[in-house]
């Protein structure tokens, strides 16, 4: 009887150690963020900041508290997450393809990216302090709807501590994900906002099933909203697998009578280049009116447009379904223009002696290449926001509450592909190791050396 392979790996696990390691090294790391998560930062009435974070739901506020795990209504250590990282991480690659000193950096290989990653923990610093200054002084001003002041100590003292705790909490939490990513499996930024996700879910589930007990939601309506879950994550796992294939031809040096051959290959372009960042970056975008008005302090009626704003860019109205459209779309091209370069890897196949039938090398297959990527961008583009709209159109039109968001959703279903993917790479690579050792041995016997 026939073994699945993926069950096989997985009962392949407890045999490795070197794989066992890195797991227990992954869980070991994410419970510290968790654990850290609960740290709040002195000066903060803990029962007044979550009667303020309630008001903020459905904002950019609710949104990063997802990422955080938590840790922004608690006001913890780690409550500016690993955006101020992400950001930083952006920025410089969006430099990096302007600016001629950092454009020589890429080209230097290692090296070039070891200062690279330098210049973005030092611009994270420089992120973590703004926002966390912004936090703190705007959180000075709050109140929750009983009066009671959030801040117990207000003044320069309780700022300079918030400062200090939220950049140092950054900047650990920065290097924990680093520490994973070497270490342990998966990408380890990835894996703490997916650990942060996550951590609701219990909570989400045992608030479906108290609402179906008490007889809020009809069992059908529960039937076909865990049906709706379920293909949706079949549909986004399609998607992330799914390749553009584009055939390569290499001229190899044969022996004999043959003096060269012709090696068939492929370039795989894989349908969403971008990731989840677009989905991130414009949910942020939309929602940051609402959190503008939520936060502004005094007379409403002198921010009126801000108002007006803020209510048709709300949640599941057709402003905000559309607009969010055209900003996921717009920024897929934007970061797949980033992380991927046409003209790049054209030069490569040409420095390699590969070419696509029919195209000629150069400047002919940079723009072969570039053709075949916008077509693909653009699907990936409509894929994701599909999946990031799917929550609202449940809402409006079969009055469902899906309490993982689109961006969640996709978040937590790419991280799982991408850290199964470095399992899976890590048994092939120790089986390819065990038949390269006993092949050896064979050899070795043969050749009477080893008896």
């Amino acid at each position: 009887m026939a073994q699945n392979p993926s069950l096989s790996s997985l009962a392949g696990i407890g045999r490795l150690t070197e794989l066992r390691q890195r797991l227990f090294f992954t869980l070991g790391a994410l419970l510290v963020f968790r654990f850290g998560v609960f740290i709040a930062v002195p000066g903060v009435d803990p029962e007044a900041m979550l009667l303020v974070m309630e008001s903020q739901r459905g904002t950019v506020v609710d949104m990063l508290n997802m990422f955080s795990g938590g840790a922004l209504e608690r006001f913890s250590l780690f409550a500016l997450g690993v955006m101020p990282y992400i950001t930083a991480s952006i920025v410089i690659q969006l430099a990096a393809t302007s600016v001629p000193a950092l454009q020589a950096l890429r080209k230097e290989g290692e090296s070039g990216r070891r200062k690279m990653n330098q210049y973005t923990r030092y611009f994270t610093v420089v992120l973590a302090m703004v926002q966390a200054f912004g936090a703190a002084t705007m959180l000075q001003a709050q109140t929750s709807g009983a009066g009671i002041p959030v801040v117990v100590n207000p003044g320069w003292g309780f700022v300079l501590t918030a400062v200090i705790s939220l950049t140092a909490g950054t900047m650990f939490v920065m290097w924990l994900g680093e520490q994973i990513t070497e270490r342990g499996l998966g990408n380890g930024i990835s894996l703490i906002i997916f650990a942060g996700i996550v951590a609701s879910l219990p909570g989400a589930i045992a608030s479906t099933l108290a609402a179906a007990g008490q007889g809020n939601i009809e069992p059908l309506v529960l039937i076909i909203l865990a049906i709706v879950i379920f293909g949706t994550v079949a549909f986004v796992v399609f998607m992330e697998r799914a390749q553009r294939r584009i055939s390569v031809n290499y001229a190899k040096r044969g022996g004999g009578r043959m003096a060269y051959q012709n090696v068939s290959s492929h370039l795989p372009l894989k349908i969403n280049m971008a990731g989840v960042i677009p989905a991130i970056f414009a949910s942020s975008f939309i929602l940051f009116p609402a959190t503008l008005l939520q936060f502004w302090g005094g007379d409403q009626s002198q921010v009126s447009w801000l108002t007006r704003a803020s209510a048709m860019l709300s949640p599941g109205q057709p402003l905000y379904m559309i607009t969010e459209a055209v900003l996921i779309v717009g920024f897929a091209f934007f970061y797949t223009a980033l992380v991927f370069d046409s003209k790049e890897t054209a030069d490569n196949l040409k420095k390699s002696g590969a070419l696509i039938p029919g195209i000629r090398p150069g400047r002919a297959t940079a723009d072969y290449i570039d053709g075949v990527m916008t077509r693909l961008t653009m699907i990936g583009g409509l894929y994701l926001t599909a999946v990031c709209l799917l929550p609202h159109i449940l809402q409006n039109s079969l009055n469902l509450t899906f309490f993982f968001g689109g961006t969640s959703l996709l978040i937590v279903v790419v991280v799982v592909i991408d850290t199964m993917a470095q399992v899976q790479t890590h048994l092939v690579s120790h089986q390819y190791d065990s038949l390269l050792k006993k092949a050896n041995l064979k050899g070795l016997t043969r050749s009477g050396v080893m008896k």
